[in-house]
């Protein structure tokens, strides 16, 4: 089964052929249009020992629905700790940062194209994602549970018999898509809208990560988290395959942020213990 989680296959492969596979499918698509993009300013700087699609940015992408991760804010801008961090490691590297927002999908497929530079979306690594794109050390740990109706009947021992909702592309959609098969499975564009589809009773529960789960929790009554987890996994970030010298450079400045503290401050300060 793919619940469970590479963690010693990842940490060899890190810097050398990572990846991040899209349902989009392959590489001979255009390239997704973005529904939202911001920038931030670099600091001054810079490691000439890298390239970027445009000189002088680090052009991420990601689906800013996906809280305490990525999310937009009322004014229209980015929030969240993938976007701290990657703003924080286009600093150290001297370059302005540039948040470009679409579907999951397409997020993995911009960078694996090399149509973004990296991509921070609660990424996982998996057996098809190691086949296609690169990835960084791993920055957090998440972990995969289950929402229900108050007063559900869903259990984990029961899951393969109901119908499960699950945000288009990620791995808690080919978990329980490897785990129960694809008529047991319903993905949606997004966790926004699997949830709402599990208000409507359309589906009998949604399996997401914990983090965001408990902000779609807290924001719609009725609805609660199993206490059994159904899957841990580490998060990273994903790069098209073969761009070492980039992959290297964002690394670096990544573990210098998980060293000296900066990391987990910013996880600290959307996610409560």
């Amino acid at each position: 089964m793919m619940k469970k989680f590479l963690s010693i296959l990842m940490a060899a492969a890190m810097l050398l052929s990572v990846c991040a596979l899209s349902a989009c499918g392959g590489g001979e698509e255009p390239a997704p249009e973005t529904e939202g993009t911001e920038v931030t300013e670099p600091a001054e700087g810079g490691d000439a020992g890298f390239t970027t699609i445009t000189e002088g940015v680090l052009t991420m992408s990601t689906n800013a629905t996906f809280p305490p991760y990525e999310s937009t804010t009322d004014a229209g801008g980015f929030e969240g700790i993938d976007i701290e961090i990657a703003g924080a490691i286009a600093e150290k590297l001297g370059l302005e940062l540039q948040i470009d927002d679409m579907d999951f999908d397409a997020s993995l497929l911009a960078a694996q194209e090399g149509k973004s530079d990296m991509v921070m979306a609660g990424l996982t690594v998996n057996e098809d994602r190691l086949l296609v794109m690169d990835f960084s050390e791993t920055y957090a740990t998440g972990v995969q549970v289950v929402i229900v109706p108050e007063g559900s009947d869903v259990t984990l021992d029961n899951l393969g018999e109901k119908m499960i909702g699950t945000q288009r592309g990620t791995t808690g959609n080919i978990y329980c898509t490897d785990d129960y098969g694809e008529d047991h499975v319903i993905a949606y564009d997004d966790g926004i809208a699997a949830v709402q589809a599990l208000k409507n009773g359309q589906v009998d529960c949604v399996v997401i990560d914990n983090a965001p789960a408990q902000a779609y929790v807290a924001a719609n009554e009725g609805l609660t988290i199993l206490d059994t987890e159904y899957v841990t996994e580490d998060y990273a970030i994903g790069f098209a395959k073969g761009n070492t010298a980039l992959v290297e450079a964002v690394n670096a400045a990544l573990v210098e942020l998980i060293e000296d503290g900066t990391v987990q401050s910013i996880i600290d300060k959307y996610i409560a213990e």
